[in-house]
């Protein structure tokens, strides 16, 4: 599916990216993937932490794509995961290990499961690999909306 047929289906909606928006929520992706590396901190908030990074990643690609998740619907989370094969070219496995821990985001603030040092850690791992994408997409495809003006 395309992202112009999710939007048409409601799951998106169309989105004019500005530089400002789109490097502030770099910046505070950044800044959670810091604060996710806090060990005094609980592994239940460094997971969201470094998850939050995650998905402002994948907000991202949408915006510089031209789009936005429907935060009105549910599953917006989801949407904006599963998108990043379509705006930066993740490959479906990773998306699938991304996914992943979205669940366990939801089980832990849900259902209050704690997050465990493997959690943790592929989360890191994953927050931190999707930064350096994002980055690296952003400067290589989309270079106006990258870095110092």
């Amino acid at each position: 599916m395309s992202l112009e047929n999710l939007r048409v289906i409601g799951r998106l909606q169309a989105h004019a990216p500005d530089r400002g928006s789109v490097q502030k929520l770099l910046t505070a992706a950044r800044r959670n993937l810091a604060d996710a590396q806090v060990q005094s901190i609980s592994k239940d908030n460094r997971f969201d932490a470094a998850y939050k990074a995650i998905q402002q990643c994948a907000m991202i690609g949408l915006w510089v794509s031209g789009y936005r998740t429907s935060t009105s619907q549910p599953g917006h989370h989801q949407t904006a995961l599963q998108c990043l094969t379509l705006t930066m070219g993740l490959p479906p496995p990773s998306v699938i290990v991304l996914d992943a821990l979205r669940k366990q985001r939801n089980l832990s603030d849900y259902e209050g499961d704690p997050i465990s040092d493997g959690a943790l850690a592929s989360c890191l791992e994953e927050a931190s690999k999707l930064l350096v994408i994002t980055e690296r997409w952003l400067g290589t495809e989309h270079p106006m909306l990258a870095g110092d003006p």
